[in-house]
Protein backbone atom coordinates (compact mmCIF):
# COMPACT_ATOMS: atom_id res chain seq x y z
CA UNK A 1 0.00 0.00 0.00
CA UNK A 2 1.32 3.44 -0.93
CA UNK A 3 1.86 5.80 2.01
CA UNK A 4 -0.43 8.80 2.24
CA UNK A 5 1.54 11.81 1.04
CA UNK A 6 0.32 15.38 1.09
CA UNK A 7 1.63 17.22 -2.00
CA UNK A 8 3.19 20.69 -1.74
CA UNK A 9 0.72 23.46 -0.97
CA UNK A 10 0.11 26.63 -2.95
CA UNK A 11 1.69 29.36 -0.76
CA UNK A 12 -1.33 31.60 -1.38
CA UNK A 13 -3.59 28.92 0.15
CA UNK A 14 -1.28 27.94 3.00
CA UNK A 15 -3.85 28.79 5.66
CA UNK A 16 -6.66 26.84 3.97
CA UNK A 17 -7.34 23.19 4.78
CA UNK A 18 -6.09 20.63 2.30
CA UNK A 19 -9.50 18.93 2.04
CA UNK A 20 -13.10 20.09 2.46
CA UNK A 21 -15.91 17.54 2.73
CA UNK A 22 -19.28 19.13 1.89
CA UNK A 23 -22.40 17.32 3.09
CA UNK A 24 -25.90 18.49 2.05
CA UNK A 25 -28.38 17.46 4.74
CA UNK A 26 -32.18 17.52 4.62
CA UNK A 27 -34.03 15.76 7.47
CA UNK A 28 -31.01 13.57 8.20
CA UNK A 29 -31.29 13.21 11.97
CA UNK A 30 -31.37 9.39 11.69
CA UNK A 31 -28.33 8.95 9.43
CA UNK A 32 -26.15 12.00 10.01
CA UNK A 33 -24.71 11.21 13.50
CA UNK A 34 -23.15 7.89 12.48
CA UNK A 35 -21.86 9.37 9.22
CA UNK A 36 -20.23 12.34 10.94
CA UNK A 37 -18.63 10.07 13.54
CA UNK A 38 -17.14 7.93 10.77
CA UNK A 39 -15.90 10.96 8.81
CA UNK A 40 -14.33 12.67 11.83
CA UNK A 41 -12.61 9.42 12.87
CA UNK A 42 -11.33 8.92 9.32
CA UNK A 43 -9.93 12.45 9.09
CA UNK A 44 -8.29 12.05 12.49
CA UNK A 45 -6.05 9.34 11.02
CA UNK A 46 -4.81 11.53 8.15
CA UNK A 47 -1.72 13.75 8.06
CA UNK A 48 -3.44 16.60 6.20
CA UNK A 49 -5.74 19.35 7.47
CA UNK A 50 -9.44 19.04 6.68
CA UNK A 51 -12.84 20.56 7.34
CA UNK A 52 -16.35 19.13 7.19
CA UNK A 53 -18.98 21.60 5.97
CA UNK A 54 -22.51 20.37 6.70
CA UNK A 55 -25.30 22.34 5.04
CA UNK A 56 -28.72 22.12 6.72
CA UNK A 57 -31.13 22.39 3.79
CA UNK A 58 -34.09 23.80 5.71
CA UNK A 59 -34.63 20.57 7.65
CA UNK A 60 -37.80 20.05 9.67
CA UNK A 61 -36.34 17.55 12.14
CA UNK A 62 -33.33 17.65 14.47
CA UNK A 63 -30.68 17.87 11.74
CA UNK A 64 -29.71 21.43 12.64
CA UNK A 65 -29.21 20.56 16.31
CA UNK A 66 -27.06 17.57 15.39
CA UNK A 67 -24.83 19.76 13.22
CA UNK A 68 -24.46 22.32 16.00
CA UNK A 69 -23.57 19.60 18.49
CA UNK A 70 -20.85 18.15 16.26
CA UNK A 71 -19.49 21.61 15.48
CA UNK A 72 -19.19 22.29 19.20
CA UNK A 73 -17.38 19.00 19.82
CA UNK A 74 -15.15 18.80 16.75
CA UNK A 75 -13.01 21.67 15.51
CA UNK A 76 -13.09 20.41 11.91
CA UNK A 77 -16.91 20.48 11.62
CA UNK A 78 -18.85 23.63 10.78
CA UNK A 79 -22.48 24.08 9.88
CA UNK A 80 -24.25 26.26 7.33
CA UNK A 81 -27.93 26.84 6.57
CA UNK A 82 -29.47 26.98 3.10
CA UNK A 83 -33.16 27.91 3.00
CA UNK A 84 -33.69 27.27 -0.71
CA UNK A 85 -34.98 23.72 -0.94
CA UNK A 86 -33.03 21.25 -3.05
CA UNK A 87 -29.82 19.24 -2.90
CA UNK A 88 -28.28 21.37 -5.62
CA UNK A 89 -28.85 24.56 -3.63
CA UNK A 90 -27.27 23.04 -0.52
CA UNK A 91 -24.25 21.73 -2.42
CA UNK A 92 -23.65 25.09 -4.13
CA UNK A 93 -23.70 26.88 -0.77
CA UNK A 94 -21.30 24.37 0.76
CA UNK A 95 -18.86 24.23 -2.14
CA UNK A 96 -18.57 28.01 -2.39
CA UNK A 97 -18.11 28.36 1.38
CA UNK A 98 -15.52 25.56 1.54
CA UNK A 99 -11.86 26.56 1.75
CA UNK A 100 -9.99 23.36 0.90
CA UNK A 101 -7.55 22.77 -1.94
CA UNK A 102 -9.73 19.77 -2.76
CA UNK A 103 -13.51 19.87 -2.21
CA UNK A 104 -15.50 16.67 -1.94
CA UNK A 105 -19.29 16.37 -2.20
CA UNK A 106 -20.41 13.62 0.16
CA UNK A 107 -23.92 12.21 0.67
CA UNK A 108 -25.10 12.12 4.28
CA UNK A 109 -25.91 8.41 4.10
CA UNK A 110 -22.29 7.43 3.29
CA UNK A 111 -23.49 4.92 0.72
CA UNK A 112 -19.85 5.07 -0.36
CA UNK A 113 -17.72 4.22 2.69
CA UNK A 114 -15.60 7.20 3.66
CA UNK A 115 -12.46 5.04 3.42
CA UNK A 116 -12.94 5.11 -0.37
CA UNK A 117 -12.06 8.82 -0.32
CA UNK A 118 -8.34 8.00 -0.54
CA UNK A 119 -8.98 6.97 -4.17
CA UNK A 120 -9.74 10.60 -5.04
CA UNK A 121 -6.58 12.21 -3.63
CA UNK A 122 -2.88 12.15 -4.41
CA UNK A 123 -0.90 9.95 -4.52
CA UNK A 124 -3.61 7.50 -5.64
CA UNK A 125 -5.12 9.98 -8.12
CA UNK A 126 -3.72 13.18 -9.59
CA UNK A 127 -3.77 15.28 -12.74
CA UNK A 128 -7.53 15.85 -12.88
CA UNK A 129 -9.91 18.77 -12.42
CA UNK A 130 -12.97 16.79 -11.30
CA UNK A 131 -13.08 13.17 -10.12
CA UNK A 132 -16.53 11.58 -9.89
CA UNK A 133 -17.40 8.38 -8.08
CA UNK A 134 -18.67 5.74 -10.48
CA UNK A 135 -20.76 2.66 -9.85
CA UNK A 136 -20.23 1.62 -13.49
CA UNK A 137 -16.49 1.99 -14.08
CA UNK A 138 -14.42 -1.22 -14.18
CA UNK A 139 -13.76 -2.36 -10.63
CA UNK A 140 -16.87 -0.73 -9.12
CA UNK A 141 -19.18 -2.86 -6.97
CA UNK A 142 -22.84 -2.24 -6.10
CA UNK A 143 -24.37 -3.86 -3.03
CA UNK A 144 -28.08 -4.62 -2.41
CA UNK A 145 -29.46 -2.42 -5.17
CA UNK A 146 -32.89 -3.54 -6.51
CA UNK A 147 -32.77 -4.39 -10.19
CA UNK A 148 -35.49 -1.88 -11.13
CA UNK A 149 -33.54 1.01 -9.54
CA UNK A 150 -30.46 0.00 -11.48
CA UNK A 151 -32.40 -0.12 -14.75
CA UNK A 152 -33.97 3.31 -14.13
CA UNK A 153 -30.55 4.74 -13.38
CA UNK A 154 -29.09 3.37 -16.59
CA UNK A 155 -31.98 4.76 -18.64
CA UNK A 156 -31.47 8.21 -17.17
CA UNK A 157 -27.71 8.01 -17.67
CA UNK A 158 -28.29 7.16 -21.33
CA UNK A 159 -30.36 10.33 -21.69
CA UNK A 160 -27.63 12.34 -19.96
CA UNK A 161 -24.91 10.92 -22.21
CA UNK A 162 -26.90 11.63 -25.35
CA UNK A 163 -27.98 15.15 -24.43
CA UNK A 164 -25.33 16.54 -22.10
CA UNK A 165 -22.14 14.71 -21.10
CA UNK A 166 -21.19 11.90 -23.48
CA UNK A 167 -18.74 9.33 -22.20
CA UNK A 168 -19.49 9.53 -18.47
CA UNK A 169 -21.10 6.33 -17.21
CA UNK A 170 -22.39 7.54 -13.83
CA UNK A 171 -23.09 11.25 -13.36
CA UNK A 172 -25.56 10.82 -10.50
CA UNK A 173 -23.50 9.16 -7.80
CA UNK A 174 -23.39 11.68 -4.96
CA UNK A 175 -19.62 11.67 -4.35
CA UNK A 176 -17.43 14.05 -6.37
CA UNK A 177 -14.08 15.76 -5.89
CA UNK A 178 -13.15 19.19 -7.29
CA UNK A 179 -9.94 21.14 -7.24
CA UNK A 180 -10.56 24.46 -5.47
CA UNK A 181 -10.16 26.74 -8.47
CA UNK A 182 -12.44 24.53 -10.55
CA UNK A 183 -15.18 24.57 -7.91
CA UNK A 184 -14.90 28.34 -7.62
CA UNK A 185 -15.28 28.71 -11.40
CA UNK A 186 -18.17 26.27 -11.89
CA UNK A 187 -20.55 26.55 -8.95
CA UNK A 188 -21.40 30.25 -9.52
CA UNK A 189 -22.75 29.10 -12.92
CA UNK A 190 -25.12 26.55 -11.37
CA UNK A 191 -28.83 27.25 -11.88
CA UNK A 192 -30.35 23.89 -10.93
CA UNK A 193 -31.37 23.56 -7.29
CA UNK A 194 -32.60 19.97 -7.57
CA UNK A 195 -31.10 16.56 -8.34
CA UNK A 196 -29.82 17.52 -11.81
CA UNK A 197 -27.23 19.96 -10.51
CA UNK A 198 -24.59 17.21 -11.07
CA UNK A 199 -25.36 17.10 -14.77
CA UNK A 200 -25.27 20.88 -15.05
CA UNK A 201 -21.90 21.19 -13.33
CA UNK A 202 -20.38 18.43 -15.45
CA UNK A 203 -21.87 19.93 -18.63
CA UNK A 204 -20.33 23.29 -17.74
CA UNK A 205 -17.03 21.56 -16.96
CA UNK A 206 -16.99 19.99 -20.40
CA UNK A 207 -17.74 23.34 -22.03
CA UNK A 208 -14.75 24.79 -20.20
CA UNK A 209 -12.53 21.83 -21.11
CA UNK A 210 -11.86 20.66 -17.57
CA UNK A 211 -10.56 17.13 -17.21
CA UNK A 212 -13.20 14.84 -15.65
CA UNK A 213 -12.30 11.29 -14.55
CA UNK A 214 -14.42 8.47 -13.13
CA UNK A 215 -13.31 6.59 -10.02
CA UNK A 216 -14.70 3.08 -9.42
CA UNK A 217 -16.09 2.69 -5.91
CA UNK A 218 -17.88 0.27 -3.61
CA UNK A 219 -21.44 1.55 -3.16
CA UNK A 220 -24.23 0.35 -0.85
CA UNK A 221 -27.88 0.89 -1.66
CA UNK A 222 -29.95 2.30 1.24
CA UNK A 223 -33.67 1.72 1.66
CA UNK A 224 -34.16 5.24 2.99
CA UNK A 225 -33.30 6.87 -0.33
CA UNK A 226 -34.81 10.32 -0.88
CA UNK A 227 -35.35 9.93 -4.63
CA UNK A 228 -38.85 9.29 -6.00
CA UNK A 229 -38.08 7.12 -9.05
CA UNK A 230 -40.92 8.31 -11.31
CA UNK A 231 -41.40 11.94 -10.27
CA UNK A 232 -37.72 12.80 -9.91
CA UNK A 233 -36.76 11.00 -13.13
CA UNK A 234 -39.28 13.09 -15.08
CA UNK A 235 -38.10 16.27 -13.37
CA UNK A 236 -34.48 15.46 -14.13
CA UNK A 237 -35.26 14.78 -17.79
CA UNK A 238 -36.88 18.22 -18.11
CA UNK A 239 -33.90 19.79 -16.35
CA UNK A 240 -31.42 18.12 -18.71
CA UNK A 241 -33.29 19.78 -21.59
CA UNK A 242 -32.99 23.11 -19.76
CA UNK A 243 -29.26 22.55 -19.35
CA UNK A 244 -28.92 22.00 -23.08
CA UNK A 245 -30.89 25.19 -23.72
CA UNK A 246 -28.67 27.10 -21.30
CA UNK A 247 -25.63 25.76 -23.10
CA UNK A 248 -26.91 26.90 -26.48
CA UNK A 249 -27.46 30.35 -25.00
CA UNK A 250 -23.82 30.47 -23.88
CA UNK A 251 -24.50 30.39 -20.13
CA UNK A 252 -21.58 28.08 -19.40
CA UNK A 253 -19.15 29.40 -22.02
CA UNK A 254 -15.92 30.74 -20.51
CA UNK A 255 -15.41 34.50 -20.86
CA UNK A 256 -13.10 35.70 -23.60
CA UNK A 257 -9.64 36.78 -22.43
Amino acid sequence: MKPTVTPPRDPQRAEAPYLSIVIPAYNEEARLPASLEAIVDFLGSKPYSAEVVVVDNNSKDGTGAIIQDFAARSACVRGLFEGTQGKGAAVRTGMLAARGDYRFICDADLSMPITELDKFLPPQLAGYDIAIASREAPGAVRYHEPWHRHVMGRVFNTIVRVLAVPGLQDTQCGFKMFRAEVAEALFPLQTMNGWSFDVEILYAARRRRYRVVEVPIHWYYGENTRISPLRDSLDMFVEVLRIRRNGLRGLYTPPHP
